[in-house]
């Protein structure tokens, strides 16, 4: 888990150069307020989370920082902060995730609501989203020839086994809708076809959802499970990836925004979920990386495929979320059986 600390980046070569009073207080002139300051915990990459923070803070010169980590780790320190909260935001992870630790959540109505796309604002508003996220699958294109994977089924085959690249979902959320929407998809018992999953992966768990993308792409796995976004951006940079729309049907989950309960810096927070929203930030995220915005005003870039142009699951997110900590529990079993 990583800190970060956004605004006033220059504040100790100021201080060197302006402070020549070695015994006053360090940031007496420069630190700000309590009323403005900001604490962000999120499970987005650096390169989704950093412009956003700083064109925030620029807009409202609030002071941000930013605790990194895996989404159900966060959720997880969230908890265990309850009676001494730091948390403002949880930003990132998919809505079923945060719907399952809804108490750690203060509901909240975004004014811009009325600018979501159809069904995408979550029961009780929990959480604001932020974009929509399909699950692909992808493989490397000098490993592999694009009719060996097709679907969901192919990750059970055992000809694959060993070779899949795949997230532990007990610390990635889009790990764990990866999961889901692969249970929803097969036909068949959960708990058989989650344990066939596992048997097939042979011990090659990643620790991180950004290390599946990595992985396929140097040639260490030759296919994998990820976002739609994760497989463009690669794609867009040259590597030699390919995605794969299953077959069966992939989801379109949201991820989302959310206000910590008895958050520090409250108005502060509400700020910051009314920003990830507004056209100008969607517009700057749609433009700039390959995620889909959640508003109806702004369009997704060129190179995405319409959402009617490959199969979409029925998701049912209140099942995935009611569902979360069994099918991890049963996960953690499958893996202390495995002697892992």
């Amino acid at each position: 888990m990583k800190r970060r600390v956004f605004a006033f980046a220059c504040l100790f070569c100021l201080l060197l150069c302006a402070c020549k009073d070695a015994s006053a207080p360090p940031f007496a002139d420069f630190a700000p307020q309590e009323d403005r300051r900001l604490t962000i915990y999120t499970s987005h990459k650096e390169e989704i989370y950093a412009p956003i923070v700083r064109e925030f803070e620029a807009r409202t010169g609030i002071w941000v920082e930013v605790v990194t980590g895996g989404t159900n780790e966060l959720l997880e320190r969230i908890e265990s902060e309850s009676k001494d909260p730091h948390c403002d935001v949880m930003f990132g992870g998919g809505i079923e995730s945060l719907l399952a630790h809804a108490a750690l959540f203060e509901p909240y109505s975004c004014t811009q609501a009325d600018s979501l796309l159809p069904n995408l604002r979550p029961e009780g508003d929990v959480c604001t989203p932020f974009s929509t996220l399909p699950i692909v699958l992808i493989y490397n294109t000098r490993m592999v020839a694009p009719e060996e994977l097709t679907g969901w089924a192919d990750l059970l085959d055992e000809a694959w086994r060993g070779k899949i690249a795949f997230a532990d979902p007990t610390v990635s959320g889009s790990s764990y809708t990866a999961l889901m929407t692969m249970l929803t998809a097969l036909s068949g018992d959960d708990a058989a076809l989650l344990a066939r999953f596992f048997d097939n992966l042979n011990g090659t768990i990643l620790p991180d959802s950004g290390d599946v993308t990595e992985a396929v792409a140097l040639g260490r796995l030759p296919v994998g499970v990820t976002l739609e976004q994760s497989a463009l951006q690669r794609i867009g940079e040259g590597e030699h990836l390919a995605l794969v729309y299953p077959r069966e049907g992939t989801s379109e989950l949201p991820d989302g925004t959310a206000l910590a309960a008895s958050a520090p810096h409250r108005d502060n927070a509400v700020a910051f979920l009314e920003f990830t929203l507004n056209p100008d930030t969607q517009a700057q995220m749609a433009k700039r990386l390959y995620r889909r915005s959640v508003r109806t005003d702004v369009p997704d870039r060129a190179e995405l495929p319409a959402s009617g142009d490959y199969p979409v699951l029925s998701y049912d997110v209140a099942w995935a979320s009611a569902a979360k900590e069994e099918i991890l529990r049963q996960w953690a079993e499958l893996g202390e059986e495995a002697g892992m």
